[in-house]
């Protein structure tokens, strides 16, 4: 049956390469790169090769999408160790060895074709199917913080949903993200004969991004970023997914398991240098049980800084005077930044650590770099405000360490984040060491919060009004 319908795709294919009197390879090979499948030298040529191959793909089964889908994930596997490298070589941000969890995480726990769900309700006025249909090209905007396991994850869930993709990669990470399309376009082609499904363009800059955000073409927009991307995707006057910034707080109260909370912290905020937009960014503990707490997280792995003058020099050198972290510094070992503030340390120390008010820029300022500042309140009230100024808003992520569950509930309720952990290190919320699906793409200002293939997918409406009600 398979054999039939892709032989029935192929058909339809050449006839509209006819009707259109061309070949179907020269339609889609205008500014290509001969050796870099899916790489193209403008957005208009790679936008319309990404249009053709769409149009092919919409008339192909669930079952041929699944495929594709299934040969990203067997053809990216074997390519993890290198993708991490190349990651940390050309951005110099975060770990090696936690970009290759990341990256497997990504390849096994991305959802496809699986995650549209049909829905339908019938009665004496006959049925009403709820589908979700693709929308034809997607503008993607990826980051330079999280920027292979953004595309592959987009990949998956935007080709599952039956569309094509453009990528404007972050130019910080052009490199990697142009071999890594390169390399998925030349999969998907191989699995089910459709080349250009996903596309780029070889020399990336903030004016073809704000050119394919305006391209008649490009159907929806998903960006994973910054404030300022999302803010300029909004003004498209196109339908935008938008991942946002965040700066999740940490609470721990006087019931939680200390130790545990300590190393989950640890764990979390430490994750390739935290530049995961879901990382620990602050801690919030009671005043009776933080120099426990502080105790345990040296243990974990943690240096604590005590110092006010040495806390200021970390604070010299890793904020700039426009109040923005400083890129050498972004994503860089605690030992890195600790050595170029003047300060000695042994060994390799995971994450910094200190205490400081909650006015402290290290507490307000999304650092990205494996700082962490601890924040002490004298109640379980005070310590809730104190996260919720601390998230600033964003709605993005919280955790909290409590085994009082009403005190669960309250902050889950409260902070209205798109994900909350309870007892666990922040990557849990990835469904890393925690249930779930995974994205990289968690869109907080536009609400859908962790995306996947059905947010990527038109939901329309098909009713019949003469029959099939069989009650």
């Amino acid at each position: 049956m398979e054999n039939r319908q892709e032989l029935e795709r192929m058909i339809r294919s050449m006839v509209m390469s006819m009707m259109n009197g061309t070949d179907t390879g020269a339609a889609v090979s205008e500014g290509a790169l001969p050796d870099e499948p899916g790489v193209f030298t403008t957005v208009n040529a790679a936008v319309a090769a990404a249009k053709q191959a769409q149009i092919q793909f919409e008339e192909c089964t669930l079952a041929t999408r699944s495929k594709a889908i299934e040969a990203i994930r067997q053809g990216m596997r074997p390519l993890v160790n290198k993708l991490a490298q190349m990651t940390y070589e050309e951005t110099g941000m975060g770990r090696v060895a936690d970009k290759i969890i990341k990256l497997n995480l990504t390849i096994d726990k991305t959802p496809g074709v699986e995650d549209l769900k049909t829905e339908c309700e019938t009665g004496d006025n006959g049925m009403t199917l709820y589908e979700l249909s693709p929308y034809g090209v997607i503008g993607a905007v990826t980051p330079s913080t999280n920027p292979s396991e953004t595309l592959i994850c987009n990949a998956i869930g935007m080709l599952a949903a039956g569309n094509a993709i453009f990528f404007s990669v972050h130019p910080g990470a052009k490199k990697l993200s142009r071999w890594l399309v390169s390399q998925l376009n030349r999969i998907v082609a191989e699995a089910i004969g459709i080349n250009n499904l996903i596309v780029t363009i070889a020399e990336p800059s903030i004016e073809a991004a704000q050119e394919m955000m305006v391209h008649p073409d490009i159907s929806l927009l998903v960006v994973t970023g910054g404030p300022g991307v999302v803010h300029q995707a909004l003004c498209s006057g196109k339908k935008v997914i938008g991942a946002g910034a965040g700066n999740p707080p940490a609470f721990v109260d006087e019931t939680a398991d200390i130790r545990k909370a300590a190393q989950d912290i640890v764990m979390g905020a430490s994750f390739d240098n935290n530049i995961l937009c879901i990382a620990e960014k602050s801690v919030v503990a009671i005043r009776s049980i933080v120099d426990q707490l502080i105790s345990e997280m040296k243990l974990a792995g943690a240096v604590l800084i005590e110092k006010e003058e040495e806390i200021q020099k970390l604070l010299d050198i890793t904020l700039q005077k426009n109040q923005t972290p400083s890129r050498k510094y972004v994503g860089r070992n605690a030992g890195v930044i600790l050595r170029d503030a003047g300060i000695e340390v042994d060994g390799d120390p995971r994450l910094i650590i200190m205490k400081t008010d909650k006015h402290h820029p290290f507490a307000t300022i999304e650092m990205l770099m494996p700082i962490l500042p601890i924040v002490t309140v004298d109640s379980f009230e005070d310590g809730l405000a104190t996260a919720l100024f601390l998230e600033a808003g964003l709605h993005h992520t919280a955790t909290m360490h409590s085994l009082n569950m009403e005190r669960l509930n309250k902050m889950a309720r409260v902070m209205k984040t798109s994900i909350f952990v309870k007892n666990g290190p922040s990557f849990a919320g990835l469904g890393y060491n925690g249930e779930g699906t995974t994205t990289f793409t968690i869109a907080t200002p536009t609400g859908e919060a962790t995306t996947s293939a059905r947010h990527f997918a038109r939901r329309r409406r098909c009713c019949l009004t003469t029959g099939f009600q069989i009650r």
